[in-house]
């Protein structure tokens, strides 16, 4: 985190996260060039430039979307999602000159202005050869812009997380929009169907990984949230009840225990200065150990939504894996000048096992930190 905005701050790992990202771009560039002159001779330079330019942004585009589910199923693309926004504004700056030389190819040398050409170009006809799939490619480019212009964290500040997360999220229905523009415009203009066959490779791939990593989120949530119920059953059998007498499951697994506060795990199941995660009321929440204390936080970062609980306290306050927000523990509040704030619970300790409320207090609310005595 940084006090004032600065246009770029690069480090060791962006330059050469940066020069992998363009020598890629320039190296897809030129093998797809030489390929393209080797194979379709006839082919002129301006639909190869063309042709080389949408296919790199289209390709970048399913690599960043892809970095995020790949990011939950295994830690190590992590690098790859701190740098997500130089990919996308690269993906963003190949499409525009995709585009703006479609433009020039294909609408400005008429007497209609080349914007309204583009919606005017492809008349609806009934037929697949009639689907106006030029203006798909415009709006999603449109929604790309959009994305781009505001990638810095001067916007995000200022719109505020939830809504910043909002039009960032929109990147879907560019994608979607970029599918059909693919589909049917190659239905529509080309011989091969390797362009369609190379699109659904890529959907399904997109999809699949996304669907992968939300299955794993809701295991883990079932599993957290299973730990908890049978914790807190324990809990209520063996503190509350002759653990005699018989029980009703169904009223174990539901009742509270400590007047609310629901058993969660043990304070030497969380080692020093990082956090355990559990699931209170259908919400993840990040308990950390530190000091010679234990607390309770949101385990949703407010700057992206980045598990806090994946991260660990330095210098006194949680520090966010994904960009390095910092909340301080008891409080939820980031740390002067900043004014990012995160709800927080409360917490007691007994017999050694930390127990708290599912409900959460509001964000930078402070929660006395239980101290740990044994």
């Amino acid at each position: 985190m940084g006090v004032e905005y600065h246009a770029v701050q690069w480090n060791r790992q962006k330059k050469f996260y940066d020069a992998v990202l363009i020598g890629g771009v320039a190296a897809y560039l030129a093998i797809f060039g030489v390929l393209t002159k080797v194979l379709f001779p006839h082919v002129t330079d301006e639909i190869m430039l063309m042709r080389a330019f949408g296919t790199a942004a289209f390709l970048l585009l399913h690599v960043i979307l892809c970095v995020g589910p790949l990011c939950r199923l295994n830690p190590n693309f992590l690098p790859m999602l701190y740098n997500r926004r130089h990919a996308g504004v690269t993906m963003f700056t190949l499409g525009t000159i995709h585009a703006t030389l479609v433009v020039i190819t294909y609408h400005a040398g008429g007497d209609t202005n080349p914007i309204l050409s583009i919606f005017k170009g492809s008349p609806l006809t009934g037929s697949v050869s009639g689907v106006p799939f030029q203006p798909m490619a415009f709006f999603a480019l449109l929604i790309l812009f959009l994305m781009a212009a505001t990638s810095h964290d001067f916007w995000l500040a200022n719109l505020s997380a939830p809504v910043w997360k909002s039009l960032h999220m929109m990147v879907y229905v560019a994608y979607a929009l970029l599918v059909l523009h693919v589909t049917f415009g190659v239905l529509q203009g080309e011989g091969s169907p390797v362009y369609v066959g190379a699109t659904a490779v890529g959907l399904f791939a997109v999809l699949t990984l996304h669907i992968t990593a939300a299955r794993k989120e809701v295991v883990l949530d079932r599993e957290i949230s299973c730990s908890s119920r049978r914790k807190e059953a324990h809990s209520f059998k063996s503190e509350f009840r002759d653990p005699n007498s018989e029980i009703d499951q169904s009223l174990v697994t539901s009742s509270p225990a400590e007047n609310g506060f629901v058993d969660s795990c043990a304070v030497a199941d969380i080692p020093e200065n990082r956090a355990r995660i559990v699931c209170l009321s259908g919400e993840r929440v990040a308990i950390f150990k530190y000091e010679g204390k234990v607390s309770a936080v949101s385990n949703v970062c407010q700057h992206q939504n980045g598990p806090l609980g994946e991260g660990k306290i330095i210098y006194g306050c949680i520090t966010c894996p994904w960009h390095g927000y910092q909340y301080q523990p008891d409080t939820g509040a980031s740390p002067p000048p900043f004014v990012e704030k995160i709800p927080t619970s409360n917490v007691r300790l007994r017999n050694g096992r930390v127990f708290v409320h599912p409900s959460p207090n509001t964000a930078g609310t402070r929660a006395e930190p239980a101290r740990i005595t044994e």
